[in-house]
């Protein structure tokens, strides 16, 4: 079996930095691989034409090229022809395209296609309160509605996908997953007192509101430091650093305790995981959360949001707690909780680690997709 996989980012040091939708999909195309499955990666918008390998994964770099006008038109037909010629020379059984942006609404290929919804602009927008432009929300939607299959990250993303398009396709869920080898906890190496948040810093993740939780929290345990790792962005609102808004945000006392250390390797990221006392993510919109389920594979007890993909993962009180981040006080108690009851705090971060390994391990997700690829070549043959 090949499948052939169109996105806009893949971790790899001769790509652009990649964000969410790269690290999840690539932890799926590992395990993929190691299950027998042959991969090539289509990677579009690139500053120019290239293919490599990453180990068994065939990477193909599709350049971006400049016009005056119709540069999306033009790159798009670009793209269809490159892949399906690719698709033809290596025997590609199956295509999975990307929902973000839609860029698959205007191409065709002589292969099924999977669509897995990691969230769409659409749906971004939405959860955000921003306004959608209408050339991607038309993309998006034309390019959900021709998928041969869809994929879910989240029964919250399947959902609100299928209102936000009007539309009632037919969707499996499957979760993101992590090699739960890669991810040991050391309980010798917790440090006491620190808070870790890490992602990247924009608002909808939820930073913004992690300052007032902290300000809550400092006046109610002043032994504790908040730890936050991560890339900085561009405030969508302000067009300034999240990080210099957070800080003025922060009061005196709070900043003093808030180690801000950027972006840090895998490793060295598992490393101050293993170091944190209880870790946070209050996140306003999401698909899946990744970082929660890499907190629970460390074996860590931790406070998340209580939005809707979030009670995917968690159960309340038993592997993580779920709170509204607009809740700063009680979000920040449930945290000193954490940090003053150790027993209780150790039970809670055991049972998560337990829920990561049954319902989350790679490998157990890599054969649920699997089997909707070989239902798509089958009904193709």
């Amino acid at each position: 079996m090949h499948i052939g996989f169109l996105l806009p980012e893949y971790p790899h040091e001769k790509l652009p930095k990649a964000a969410g939708i790269g690290t999840s999909t690539k932890n799926l195309l590992k395990a993929l691989v190691d299950a027998g499955i042959k991969i090539t990666v289509f990677t579009y918008f690139q500053d120019h034409q290239e293919v490599f390998q990453d180990g068994k994964i065939t990477i193909h770099k599709i350049k971006l090229r400049k016009y005056p006008v119709l540069t999306w038109k033009i790159n798009e037909g670009i793209i269809e022809n490159y892949i399906n010629k690719i698709i033809k020379k290596d025997q590609i059984d199956v295509l999975e395209v990307v929902d973000w942006t839609g860029i698959s609404a205007n191409m065709t290929f002589n292969i099924p296609q999977v669509m897995r919804l990691h969230g769409t602009d659409t749906f971004f927008c939405h959860l955000e309160g921003r306004e959608i432009k209408k050339a991607n929300y038309n993309r998006e939607k034309n390019a959900f509605q021709k998928a041969d299959k869809i994929i879910a990250v989240s029964q919250f993303v399947a959902e609100k996908t299928n209102s936000l398009f009007a539309e009632s396709k037919q969707v499996k869920v499957i979760p993101n997953g992590i090699y739960m080898n890669d991810f040991q906890p050391d309980i010798t190496k917790r440090k006491v007192g620190v808070i870790l948040y890490f992602g990247t810093l924009i608002r909808k993740k939820g930073i913004l509101e992690l300052a007032h939780i902290f300000n809550e929290l400092i006046q109610k345990n002043s032994n504790c430091s908040l730890l936050i790792v991560g890339n900085d962005a561009i405030d969508a609102k302000e067009q300034r650093s999240t990080w210099e808004i957070m800080q003025e945000q922060l009061s005196e006392i709070a900043l003093q305790k808030t180690n801000y250390v950027g972006k840090v390797n895998y490793d060295k990221m598992k490393e101050l995981i293993n170091e944190a006392s209880v870790c946070v993510f209050p996140s306003l919109a999401e698909s899946f959360g990744m970082v929660t389920i890499e907190a629970m594979a460390m074996e860590k007890p931790f406070v998340t949001t209580d939005y809707p993909w979030a009670k995917e993962i968690v159960v309340d009180g038993e592997t993580g707690f779920l709170v509204n981040p607009k809740s700063h006080k009680k979000f920040a108690e449930k945290i000193n909780l954490l940090l003053i009851d150790e027993e209780f705090a150790s039970n809670m971060a055991k049972n998560a680690r337990k829920e990561a390994v049954e319902r989350f391990d790679i490998m157990k997700i890599a054969q649920q997709n699997i089997e909707v690829y070989e239902s798509l070549i089958a009904k193709n043959d």
